[in-house]
Formats: structure tokens, sequence, C-alpha cells
């Protein structure tokens, strides 16, 4: 069941509205229904014979038997429960127990659309049933055959916001991350700025770049993703500084959807050669520092935000708090406007 939204917060809790989401990797969704939880729904995925993949509400709008347990028609599936057909968009195309009764013909399951891009499964979280979803973009290193990058998924219990927090938060490299082989280096005190940029803003140490993890780069375009760059060492491979991508998705209250995209720049032989090099001898550690934060976040108590002293080191992700909770505070009242 739904959470009722009334505030802002509630809103946030769940995931903005009219907002692409990562929800899982592509490899979570194959010959099978699948149900998962994301966003303040329970939804089911699938796959046509084709490979399309499609996403409705896990409700039949029957009798609210989890679709997930029927079976695949194409486009459509079959409740299990009374064989109801649903179809992708969310109309209801054949009752077999009932032909022609009202519920045939009716838009009445919440249905989303669904893309797949650098191996995950992208949701449109509208606030409703749409025809057509506006499409997103992603930053240059997940587009670009310049880079390379690797996926690496995983679910921490932790409020997803928090998880943002820790991104927009580059100092706590310095001393969370200070045994790392890529974050040992710099000043352990800094000062810090706030640069506007088209989609966005980036949060970033004056004075210093390119020596640890400097800066992180927030932005809106149709998908909320973070950036930053950690400076590798010749001994790194090719590529120069590795860039991480990231986005964080609500699964519950307390469960995050966690997504980094790991890239270098790198083309041709080097592009080989880098994959090997992670494979074999970063990705590990790279998964010890991801293992640093989660331990640290998944202790946190819920209301830990709301007993704060912050100072100047946080601007970043007050700047972004506030510029989230504004955008919720008006989709709000445009959902309020529409239920009145």
């Amino acid at each position: 069941m739904s959470k009722k939204i009334e505030s802002p917060d509630d809103l946030l809790q769940v995931g903005l509205k009219d907002t692409w989401y990562a929800i899982c990797p592509s490899s979570f969704v194959a010959d099978k229904p699948v149900s998962m939880r994301r966003l303040g729904m329970k939804l089911v995925l699938w796959r046509d014979e084709a490979g399309k993949i499609y996403a409705l509400e896990d409700h039949c709008p029957h009798r609210g038997a989890p679709l997930s347990k029927g079976i695949l028609l194409g486009d459509r599936i079959a409740c299990g429960y009374h064989g109801v057909q649903v179809r992708s968009d969310g109309v209801v195309t054949n009752v077999p127990g009932s032909p022609g009764c009202s519920l045939e013909g009716k838009r009445a399951a919440r249905s989303f659309h669904v893309v797949e891009r650098n191996d995950a499964v992208f949701l449109y979280n509208s606030a409703e049933n749409v025809d057509e979803a506006p499409d997103f973009t992603l930053p240059e290193e997940l587009v670009s055959d310049e880079y390379g990058a690797f996926l690496c998924y995983t679910e921490w219990r932790s409020d997803y916001r928090y998880v943002i927090d820790n991104v927009m938060d580059p100092m706590h490299g310095t001393y969370l991350h200070k045994q790392s082989h890529s974050m040992a280096e710099g000043s352990s005190e800094a000062e810090f700025g706030v640069r506007n940029t088209e989609h966005g803003f980036i949060f970033e140490k004056k004075g210093q770049r390119g020596v640890n993890f400097d800066w992180t780069e927030w932005a809106d375009t149709g998908l909320h993703w973070l950036r930053l760059e950690i400076p590798y060492p010749a001994t790194g491979g090719p590529g120069g500084s590795f860039a991480i991508v990231g986005t964080y998705t609500p699964i519950t209250e307390n469960l995050a959807a966690v997504f980094h995209w790991r890239c270098r720049r790198v083309s041709g032989w080097q592009r080989h050669a880098w994959q090997f090099l992670y494979r074999n001898r970063l990705e590990a550690r790279h998964w010890t520092v991801l293992e640093q934060d989660r331990e640290v976040l998944e202790v946190m108590e819920p209301d830990a935000n709301q007993r704060e002293n912050l100072y100047q080191h946080d601007v970043g992700l007050v700047r972004l708090r506030r510029h989230l909770r504004n955008l919720a505070a008006q989709q709000l009242d445009t959902l309020q406007g529409k239920a009145a």
C-alpha cells in the first residue's frame, strides 16, 4: 500500500514525481515477471519476446492480486488469480470470466515508461499515466565512446537521501577514506565554494584540484545524477582521473538502490588495458571504499539529519537539500490541486 503524501518530506522519501530514476540493473529482468519495490510502490517488470522491457504497478485492477504471479503474453500480463489481461499501458484488454464487462477497455492500472541504458533500467516516475515520457540525458562519461564504464550496483539499508548527502560531501574522503590508495593526498583542511552549471552546480575545494576527492557535481537532466573525480597515479593505468557517476533511488524508507558507474577516459587498446586492470586490481579496492561509506550510513539514526550542527564544508548538501525540498513542495501543490 502506497504511503499517503501529505508533506514535501513525504514526497521526497518516496521520490519526486515526473522524474527518471534508475531502478535496477538490466540483468535483474530476464524471461519471467519480476516484482520489486521502488519509489513507494510495488512494481512488476517483464520483457516481451524481442527483449523490450515494460513496467506496471504490481497490482491487478480487478482484486489487487500481484500481476507478477501472472502469465506473460508479449506486451500484456494475464493475472494468475482470475485471468484478467492488462496491457503495458495499463489498459485491461480482456476479462475472461465476464466478457464485455465495464473493466474491459479501461485504463485501470498504473503504467510506467522504462528504458535501458548503460546496463541499467530507468523508469519515469510519472504522477499519472502518460502516453509519452520526456527523455533524459546522461553525463558524458556514460554516452561518449571516449570513455569506458562499469556499473556497480548495491543496496544499502539507509534512506537514499543520506547516500546523496554522502556523495555531496567531498571532505569525508579525506577522513573516512584516508587509507585508500587514491584518497590519501591533499590537505585535511579546506574552504569550499559553489559554482553554477547549466543543469545544477559544482561544490568544490578552493585552491585544490586533481589531488583528492576535490569536487562534486549535481545535475538535473531529467534524471538526477552526481559526478566526481578521483586522481589516479600512473600505476592506476591509462585514462587519467577516475570518474564516478552516481544516482540513487528509494526502495523503502530505509533501503536505497545505489548505482555507481566507474569511468575512465580510454579508447582503443587503452580501454582493454584498463578493463583488465580494473577487474584484476582495482575493483576490490573500490568496493572497500564503498563499504566504508555503507558501514557509516547504515548505522546512522533515521532522524540524524534533524539533529545536526553544520559548518562551511556542508554548504553543498544544504543547497541541494533546499533545492530538492522546493521541488517537492511545488510538486505537492500541483498534486493537491489536481486532487481538489
